[in-house]
């Protein structure tokens, strides 16, 4: 009885072809490294598809005219993702108690723990360099006019991340939870509270209650650490889609070229 011959290999598991003058596996450690990382980079594309996102979001023609300016929203991003790292590194020695676990453990984290004073200054300094940066950055889209048509969502949604930024530097300033966060997030609330219609409620959601306590803390926590930044990462994703789709807009100064068949017509 004749033998059948064997299936033919998908094209992803077929062996790549042998460079010109080859003969055997003269292959340097390096290189067996760098094909197998590609050959698993195929493996999942082929199965996900990823590459055609990832070149949407990356490849995309830019206006003439932009400078640093234009660079100022990636910087918030970047910082962003410096407060996301080094709050995972801090949370890890935090403990969110109101009767002296929360300065001790702060303590122990800026004394004791390896390079935890330089992880939380970071942290501290990185939440007032991300402020800046959006603040600059919504100034220039304000600016250069690029929050109108067909931007106007994009506009929305940073604003949104403004609002958010500065409620996670409100909420995280408590939880060394010494006598000036303390006294400095009391005042903070307070000014809240004064707010037409929703402040009083606001105000009580925010201390867990009419005054403050050991809940406070852990609610200041929770939002801190688990709320905003899952919104903060949400919305920056549909942010940068919204950016990848309407493109970027062009600096004021620079105006679109007439094409000379567009001027004869009009004439």
């Amino acid at each position: 009885m004749p033998k059948l011959p064997a299936p033919p290999l998908p094209k992803a598991l077929q062996p790549r072809p042998k460079r010109p003058g080859e003969n055997g596996n003269t292959m340097t450690p390096v290189e067996t490294a760098a094909e197998a990382g590609i050959t698993v980079v195929d493996w999942i594309d082929e199965r996900t598809s990823l590459s055609g996102g990832i070149r949407w979001m990356l490849f995309r023609k830019v206006p003439k005219g932009i400078n640093w300016f234009y660079t100022l929203g990636s910087a918030t991003m970047f910082a962003f993702l410096n407060q996301a790292v080094t709050g995972v590194f801090l949370a890890m020695f935090y403990r969110p108690d109101a009767s002296g676990g929360a300065y001790e453990s702060i303590r122990y984290i800026t004394d004791d723990a390896f390079l935890g004073q330089l992880v939380r200054a970071m942290h501290k300094w990185g939440a007032s360099v991300m402020i800046i940066l959006i603040f600059l950055h919504m100034a220039r889209v304000f600016f250069f006019g690029a929050y109108k048509y067909p931007r106007e969502m994009t506009w929305i949604i940073g604003v949104t991340l403004l609002i958010l930024t500065l409620a996670m530097g409100f909420t995280g300033y408590l939880l060394p939870f010494d006598q000036r966060s303390y006294w400095a997030t009391i005042v903070g609330v307070n000014i809240n509270g004064t707010g037409p219609l929703i402040g009083p409620y606001l105000s009580d959601f925010l201390r867990a209650g009419p005054e403050f306590g050991a809940t406070t803390l852990s609610r200041f926590y929770a939002i801190h650490m688990l709320l905003i930044p899952g919104l903060i990462a949400a919305l920056i994703g549909a942010h940068l889609y919204l950016v990848s789709k309407l493109g970027i807009s062009a600096p004021p100064w620079i105006h679109a070229e007439e094409e000379p068949e567009m001027r004869e017509t009009q004439v």
